[in-house]
């Protein structure tokens, strides 16, 4: 079975290597991005997975020249069973950033697909082949892990059930169709874990955690007002994680796979581990870097994506405003990756799929089968031009009628 890993943006394939319709992706020979599509079709429940991939390098003028620390991995047919795929998006930080993610990509994948017990029992097989995937990669003499490490946002699909495991601040989020008239509305499948997360925060201030923002950390602010208001409204200085007598490591993440250092005062790389029963009113889900979240909501990000009917230019839509956003709000953009998966030919009770008009008001509830926090915790880019370019020419094909994006 073959195994689609996109570890630098020029050397991604064009083309999935099996598993349903074999579609030649396009690629942007302006910008530093890839974009493949494949259709996977579902036995066991008749329906199909329509999917696309972007990743796009960071705009960074300071460095010019670098490397998009990115990657994603989408593995059809999973242990030879027709209805077993994973996706993953993995943001790689630090001096090895893009050694981590690559590692850790491979790995994570290898060890799951080697895992016995993986259709049985997801959710373990999860947290084994994570916690095996962090070990190991201390252990690499080659990577200095030290202070990188990477975050990774997974989808298991099994039959129509999705299993969502993720570490650190990259997200995926599912479409729900709420009315007659096929009105989506954005139902988070995973949660950010950062210091914005009252829980998150306590437990690494437990584990020995100063947490601070720059400002504070440097004095220009008052160090013991710990209220940073929240991710989408906290600018450009969030909460930190930091030594008790150290201006280190400095991460804005509470878990990731690496980070040696960060791992002594509570990072950790156990993943937060959610179960989602697809329905005929799920069109779409999306996994993305937190390069597409920075300034995108949720449901921006479900917006877009349910304006268009081929999911590669809804990758180049999302990808495009991000980086609009991005160059509003900062002088740099960072590393965007995004995977768009459509949702068609899945039917209800009643016999209606979620191609047809119809919709309903049943909503999707990700179920967290996480382990207690007692017994999980016990130790321990191209420029803004290039990017409309692309966003341009991929959606002059598209056939669903446009809508302005929001502004």
């Amino acid at each position: 079975m073959g195994c689609v890993c996109c570890k630098c943006s020029r050397k991604a394939p064009s083309s999935w290597s099996d598993g349903g319709k074999k579609i030649k992706g396009k690629k942007d020979r302006n910008a530093a991005a890839d974009e493949l599509l494949e259709v996977v079709p579902i036995p066991s429940h008749n329906f199909k997975l329509e999917c696309a991939v972007l990743t796009r390098r960071g705009y960074y003028p300071d460095t010019p020249n670098k490397e998009n620390q990115d990657c994603f991995c989408i593995k059809t047919s999973v242990q030879g069973n027709p209805n077993v795929h994973f996706f993953g998006v993995f943001d790689g930080h630090g001096h090895a950033g893009k050694q981590c993610s690559e590692f850790v990509q491979n790995r994570l994948v290898e060890l799951l697909c080697n895992d016995d017990t993986l259709v049985e029992d997801p959710v373990n097989a999860f947290n084994v082949a994570f916690s095996t995937t962090n070990t190991e990669l201390h252990e690499n003499p080659d990577i200095d892990d030290s202070m990188s490490g990477t975050t990774a946002i997974t989808v298991l699909v099994i039959g129509d059930k999705l299993y969502v495991a993720n570490v650190g601040d990259s997200r995926a989020v599912i479409a729900v169709k709420k009315d007659d008239h096929g009105h989506v509305v954005a139902q988070d499948l995973s949660q950010d874990q950062t210091p914005f997360r009252n829980d998150e925060c306590e437990r690494v201030k437990e584990c020995g955690a100063r947490v601070l923002s720059v400002d504070q950390v440097e004095g220009v602010k008052d160090p013991s007002v710990q209220s940073w208001g929240d991710e989408e409204n906290a600018g450009s200085d969030p909460p930190r994680l930091w030594m008790r007598n150290a201006m280190y490591p400095g991460t804005a993440f509470t878990r990731s796979v690496g980070d040696s250092i960060a791992e002594k005062i509570g990072v950790v790389a156990v993943p937060e581990v959610s179960v989602v029963q697809l329905t005929a009113n799920n069109p779409s889900f999306v996994l993305a870097s937190d390069g597409v979240f920075e300034f995108l909501s949720s449901q921006a990000v479900v917006d877009m994506v349910d304006r268009y009917m081929d999911p590669r230019s809804a990758c180049a839509a999302v990808a495009a405003e991000s980086y609009k956003l991005w160059l509003e709000h900062e002088n740099r953009t960072d590393d965007i990756t995004i995977i768009v998966v459509h949702v068609n030919g899945l039917l209800n009770q009643s016999g209606v799929t979620n191609g047809d008009e119809e919709g309903g008001s049943s909503g999707v509830e990700p179920t967290d089968v996480t382990p207690p926090r007692s017994e999980r915790f016990r130790s321990v880019g191209s420029n803004f031009s290039q990017a409309l370019h692309f966003h341009q020419a991929l959606l002059t094909n598209d056939k669903k009628p446009r809508l302005e994006p929001p502004r």
